[in-house]
């Protein structure tokens, strides 16, 4: 079976590497590449712009009646999720939200939305990723009681406008879930006293083109556990929402995460 998958925010980098592998992946066809009215290539096609050549699908700002959509792929920026989910509902149309840096209030809407449409919402869309929260969650268990002190890195490309990323934040989540952390520093600087146990650390790198890479350690007195995920492009996370669209096919309303897509949980 063919899904037909429309992307929204279709002509940033993610999006277009979303449409160049789309293209390419005999089990979807995409059609809908959705986009902010402000964007300078609307009515071209999505195809030619990500670098693939035409595949008959332009850049729009809607949703097309005249199209069948088995699901859509939200890439885009905070501020348009909540048209997305609003418009995935009217459809009763399964959603991906792979959009990081959301309000609680989008949050929120994706948890009542997810009462009428199956929705995969998740800080990353990476597989690797996905085991490495896995991992993390796992380490964090064993080190519960073993005065184990936990910062986390991650580096982004310049253009990332959150900080630290929603990743770096899930990583800490799982983290205090399991080892009961109640405080989070975002950096240090000056005379900060001893570090607090009870704290969690976070630490965002921005630099040229880093599609991401995140760094979580566990430090005792005597030895040192480093879990290290890094994506060298932006397919993984193309690959990973694509993934998550095909195993919505048929699931029933419900708020998903990509454990369930990776057979995790």
């Amino acid at each position: 079976m063919t899904v037909k998958i429309a992307i929204v925010g279709a002509g940033g980098r993610m999006g277009q590497r979303l449409i160049a592998i789309g293209a390419q992946d005999e089990r979807v066809e995409l059609v809908g590449a959705i986009e902010v009215a402000r964007f300078p290539k609307l009515g071209e096609d999505a195809g030619v712009v990500a670098g693939v050549g035409p595949i008959g699908v332009p850049f729009t700002t809607f949703f097309s009646d005249e199209k069948e959509i088995d699901a859509v792929i939200d890439f885009s920026q905070p501020a348009g999720a909540d048209a997305t989910i609003n418009d995935c509902v009217v459809r009763g149309v399964p959603l991906v939200m792979a959009t990081t840096g959301l309000s609680d209030d989008t949050k929120a809407h994706i948890a009542e939305a997810s009462e009428l449409i199956p929705i995969v919402f998740a800080p990353s869309m990476s597989p690797a990723v996905n085991l490495a929260m896995k991992l993390t969650k796992i380490a964090a268990a064993a080190l519960k009681d073993m005065d184990a002190d936990v910062e986390i890195i991650e580096k982004h490309h310049r253009f990332k406008v959150d900080a630290p990323s929603g990743t770096a934040l899930k990583f800490g989540q799982i983290v205090a879930q399991e080892m009961g952390q109640t405080k989070s520093v975002c950096g240090r600087e000056g005379a900060v006293g001893k570090r607090d146990h009870a704290e969690i650390g976070y630490h965002a790198v921005r630099i040229g083109d880093n599609v991401g890479e995140h760094n979580i350690i566990f430090g005792m007195l005597g030895e040192t556990l480093e879990l290290t995920v890094k994506a060298s492009n932006r397919d993984c996370y193309a690959k990973g929402a694509y993934a998550a669209a095909i195993w919505l096919q048929g699931k029933k309303p419900g708020l998903y995460s990509m454990d369930d897509v990776l057979g995790l949980n």
